[in-house]
C-alpha cells in the first residue's frame, strides 16, 4: 500500500519502535501531520476526524505512550465513531471530565481502548460515550488474557453489540451516504 500521508498524535516519549517509524517515513518522503487535541482534519464534504486527545497541557506521565495515545472522533453525516487507541483509565478519566457535559464522546461504534484491557473502558466512560456497537482488536488466545471478561460485561450492561477480531476475524464497516452502517466479519 502506497502512503502519502500519516497522521501521528503529538509524542511524548521516544522508544525504538518511533525512532524506526520516523526513519520510515522519512526514507518514504511521506508527508507527516503531528496533532493533538483541537485539530480537525477534513477528509472530503461531509467526512472529519476531530482530535481530542492528547493534550500538550495535560500530558499524562503514567504509562505515557498509551495514555498519550491519539484519540479522536471520526464524523460522516449522522454516523460516529470513535477511535481511542491504547488510553487507559487515567486518559479516560481525563476525557470525562473535559466531555461529560456534552455529547462529544457519544458515538455509534467505539473502537474499544487498549485491546479490551481491564485498565480500559471504565463505567464512566462507557456512560458518556454510549456506543452501540464495540470493536475490540486483539490476537487469538494473547499472553494478556484480553479482552478482560469485566470489560466485556460492562459493554454487554450498556447494551452494546460487540464484535472481537480474535472471534471473528477482521471487521469491515460500511457506511452508505445516508449513515446506514453495514458490518462484515471476515472469519479466519
Amino acid at each position: 500500500m502506497k502512503v502519502k500521508n500519516v497522521i501521528i498524535g503529538k509524542q511524548f516519549e521516544t522508544s525504538d519502535n518511533y525512532k524506526e517509524f520516523l526513519s520510515i517515513i522519512k526514507e518514504r518522503k511521506i508527508k507527516v501531520n503531528v496533532v493533538e487535541e483541537g485539530a480537525k482534519i477534513n477528509i472530503e464534504k461531509n467526512l472529519f476526524f476531530n482530535v481530542l486527545w492528547p493534550n500538550s497541557k495535560q500530558m499524562v506521565t503514567q504509562n505515557s505512550i498509551n495514555n498519550n495515545a491519539l484519540v479522536f472522533k471520526l464524523n460522516y453525516k449522522n454516523f460516529t465513531m470513535l477511535f481511542t487507541g491504547d488510553i487507559e483509565e487515567i486518559a479516560e478519566k481525563a476525557l470525562v471530565s473535559k466531555y461529560k457535559d456534552t455529547d462529544i464522546l457519544k458515538c455509534n461504534i467505539l473502537k474499544v481502548g487498549h485491546h479490551g484491557s481491564n485498565t480500559s473502558s471504565t463505567q464512566k466512560f462507557l456512560d458518556l460515550v454510549k456506543p452501540g456497537v464495540a470493536l475490540i482488536g486483539v490476537g487469538q488466545n494473547n499472553k494478556f488474557g484480553h479482552p478482560n471478561g469485566e470489560v466485556l460485561q460492562r459493554l454487554e450492561n450498556i447494551n452494546c453489540k460487540i464484535y472481537r477480531t480474535d472471534i471473528m476475524g477482521e471487521i469491515e464497516i460500511k457506511v452508505n451516504k445516508k449513515g446506514k452502517i453495514h458490518i462484515n466479519k471476515m472469519l479466519n
